[in-house]
């Protein structure tokens, strides 16, 4: 795997009009990351998190906006908002143990659902985790996550079920295959 690559920050017009910029996290995001899940349906956080998850500890959040090193990609997506800005998304992948492979999540507020938030942040993990040098990408979806389950097809990720619990949804992508469709 390579040295990491820094994600040049960019604006992206979504289906409905609206603007947000996509740049990677920051340990300075915190407070913005706890308003974020805050604005969260316990719906998207269950199938997030897949378990009921009513409030971020201090260790999770600690967790989310771990400084990132060469062993992942936090982006998120932000707009701006009277008190500076508003984290209206965000994905990250972690690279695994055997360096060949990473392990995807994505979250994006309930408002901002359905607007192709979710697939432009997972394009670009896509390709950040291609010009690491990874070769598949892979995440872990409950399976009645329909919008990730189609989401994850659109852009041709494999969906099996997981062998240990069928519940889940197991999605992967070859990247040392070309690019995925509307990348």
């Amino acid at each position: 795997m390579s040295d990491p690559i820094r994600f040049v920050p960019i604006d992206v017009e979504l289906r409905n009009g609206r603007w947000v910029r996509v740049r990677e996290m920051r340990l300075a995001d915190r407070e913005e990351i706890r308003q974020a899940f805050g604005r969260l349906s316990s719906e998207s956080r269950y199938t997030r998190f897949m378990a009921a998850v009513r409030d971020l500890t201090p260790r999770m959040l600690d967790y989310a906006v771990g400084s990132p090193g060469a062993r992942e990609l936090s982006l998120v997506a932000e707009i701006d908002a009277p008190d500076g800005i508003d984290i209206v998304g965000g994905a990250r992948y972690y690279v695994q143990a055997d360096g060949q492979s990473c392990e995807f999540a994505a979250t994006v507020v309930d408002e901002w659902q359905g607007t192709g938030l979710a697939s432009r942040l997972l394009r670009e993990l896509i390709q950040g985790a291609r010009a690491r040098g990874l070769r598949r990408m892979e995440g872990f979806v409950l399976a009645g996550n329909w919008r990730m389950l189609r989401l994850a097809e659109r852009l041709c990720f494999s969906v099996d079920t997981d062998p240990d619990d069928a519940t889940v949804k197991i999605v992967r992508l070859d990247l040392t295959t070309g690019s995925s469709k509307n990348e």
